[in-house]
């Protein structure tokens, strides 16, 4: 981690927690979008970045620890998920609230359009990022948008991942939302850091097609009662069944982390 994420932002210290192999950086959402603007101002090098992870990335984390560094070398790994916010409750180092891609991606864009800042879209199925696109133009005119769809398996063809390369390049952004999936997108950011030319990078996973309305996302209670879950898999059961079955897993990190509370004690 970089020094200026290691001390502090706004003149505070940002406290980190664990939960299971997953670190977590103790903000709120305005708190990070703070962040997340200053980060792409400075534009460094390698590439800042910022990951969101969920109960599948903590599972993901426990199994894979290969993965581990993309998590810990992140300017910021925000809670994507209710069920992590009650964990950090549970171990007695509460999180504030979940910070979700589906919300940075339209908070960003609104400050980057105030801040006369450039977005770059990449990912999503086919035509949504450009969908998305049209719709964020028509909400803020004059924003400095561009967009770009690689094809299936682009990353295992260097002369496609060049190409992409070469577009977000050309247009240097100050923000690059990568719609990929997980852990696609994280890997793909983690490995390319160092090649390019913009402020910050977010893996955001479905948010282009949330914004592009392409895909519908859950009532808002449901999202703040941590059962947008249930709307999700409602929506597409035959992908997200097993998915989520897996999820009961986390329980175990659950009482990991009330055994651990009890040990502090």
């Amino acid at each position: 981690m970089d020094e200026f994420h290691q001390k502090k932002f706004q003149g505070q210290h940002i406290k980190k927690i664990q939960i299971g192999n997953t670190p977590f950086d103790v903000l709120t959402f305005d708190q990070v979008a703070d962040y997340a603007v200053a980060l792409a101002k400075e534009h460094r090098f390698p590439a800042s970045y910022i990951v969101t992870p969920n109960v599948d990335h903590v599972l993901r984390l426990a199994n894979q620890p290969e993965l581990k560094p993309i998590y810990e070398k992140a300017d910021l790994s925000l809670a994507d998920g209710m069920p992590v916010v009650w964990a950090s409750q549970i171990a007695g180092e509460p999180l504030p609230e979940r910070v979700t891609g589906a919300d940075l991606l339209p908070e960003l864009i609104r400050r980057a359009h105030v801040e006369g800042m450039s977005v770059f879209l990449m990912g999503g199925p086919p035509g949504s990022a450009d969908l998305a696109m049209e719709r964020f133009i028509d909400q803020f005119p004059g924003l400095k948008i561009e967009t770009y769809c690689p094809p299936f398996g682009f990353e295992k063809d260097p002369l496609e991942n060049q190409r992409l390369l070469r577009e977000i390049n050309d247009f240097c952004p100050d923000f690059l939302f990568v719609g990929l999936g997980s852990p696609k997108q994280e890997i793909w950011i983690y490995e390319n850091r160092n090649r390019l030319k913009v402020g910050l990078c977010l893996g955001i996973g479905a948010a282009i097609e949330f914004a592009a309305g392409t895909l519908a996302r859950a009532p808002y209670w449901m999202q703040k009662s941590g059962t947008e879950w249930m709307y999700r898999l409602a929506m597409d059961p035959k992908r997200l069944a097993k998915r989520y079955w897996g999820n009961m897993a986390f329980l175990g990190v659950l009482v990991d982390q009330l055994k651990k509370r009890k040990n502090i004690r």
